[in-house]
């Protein structure tokens, strides 16, 4: 839901600052809860008219990031800005410019969902007609026009989420804050939000996104910032990220186990910088990729020449899953979402 509905909408505009570069600054911030120190120092920024996808294990700190860059508690020390504006010294000012969806729905279950939208647009004083136009416009966009009228409480978990989502796109806000915003949405409903951002994006809206799916921060996220235990860990694109776990190999899986050894000296012969990697248990051996489709055609060759027969010969690119538990040491969360949920 907006972050406009603890504060009457003022019209405020982005400093020129921001309008010209850089729409979040977060620089050294620190929040502690007693003993527990769940942000230690984090930095990062985000350009005007980017996705920022924001990772990390459960109990990074992530939801805690996202409520002081939504004004909705304080940090202890450092500096937040969204669209030039201090998160603590211009909360009030800023709440009109940020759309916020929380990891939970947060809409009013006794209004319809035409009413929970239109009521949005009231915040903002949006004059009656535009009000009601936009909320309508929304309600198609998110597969809702069937179930307008209907009281919210009636909604299914995944058509709250869409509502609620609907509630933060209503004003069309210059910064958008998506806390895992597809949890709970099926397949169909995830792409057109993904279609959605980027819609806003490419009108100028910035967007902090922390997800829970690798492919919905691959698909969407600019550059990608990983948090683990309240400190930023990495940033940076998601080749970038990618690069970091030694970039993409050449895998050859050999047909009989007794050629393994054969097939790494192979190898060996092709990079002479980076002894093979072999697996035996997988009847496998890779090398780095450096010179890709030809290292691929030029092995292939080989291995034929050597009569050296082979299950599997292609080249991995190392995915998001890889990298976060490169980074972390520990698996990402990336199971689906609940497939029961499905559009009326």
């Amino acid at each position: 839901m907006s972050a406009a509905n603890q504060t009457t909408a003022t019209g405020t505009t982005p400093t020129d600052a921001a309008a010209a570069g850089q729409m979040i600054e977060v620089r050294d911030l620190v929040k502690t809860f007693g003993k527990l120190r769940a942000l230690d120092g984090i930095t990062f920024s985000a350009e005007r008219g980017t996705v920022l996808g924001l990772l990390g294990p459960n109990g990074a700190g992530k939801s805690t990031l996202v409520r002081i860059l939504t004004t909705l508690l304080r940090p202890d020390s450092g500096i937040a800005r969204l669209a030039g504006l201090d998160v603590v010294a211009d909360a009030q000012r800023l709440r009109s410019l940020i759309g916020l969806t929380g990891q939970a729905a947060a809409v009013d279950e006794l209004l319809t969902g035409r009413e929970n939208l239109e009521l949005i647009g009231l915040w903002y004083h949006f004059p009656k007609r535009e009000y009601r136009r936009r909320a309508q416009e929304t309600l198609e966009r998110l597969s809702l026009t069937g179930a307008a009228d209907r009281l919210a409480k009636t909604y299914s978990g995944g058509m709250r989420r869409r509502l609620d989502i609907g509630a933060s796109l209503i004003a069309d806000p210059p910064i958008l804050c998506l806390d895992e915003p597809t949890t709970g949405l099926d397949p169909p409903s995830r792409n057109e939000l993904w279609r959605l951002v980027r819609q806003r994006v490419d009108a100028g809206a910035t967007v902090l996104l922390t997800t829970q799916y690798m492919e919905e921060a691959e698909q969407l996220a600019d550059r990608i910032v990983v948090i683990d235990k309240g400190k930023v860990i990495a940033d940076g694109t998601a080749d970038q990220l990618k690069a970091r776990t030694g970039g993409a190999t050449l895998e050859a899986r050999v047909a009989n186990p007794s050629d393994l050894d054969r097939a790494s000296a192979l190898l060996a012969s092709l990079s002479r910088t980076v002894p093979p990697r072999s697996n035996p248990e997988q009847r496998q051996v890779s090398i780095p990729a450096g010179q890709g489709t030809g290292l691929l055609l030029d092995a292939g060759r080989r291995f034929q020449e050597a009569g050296i027969a082979l299950d599997d010969l292609g080249i991995h690119r190392p995915t998001l899953d890889e990298v976060f538990l490169s980074l972390t040491g520990q698996p990402h969360d990336n199971a689906e979402p609940p497939s029961a949920e499905v559009t009326p």
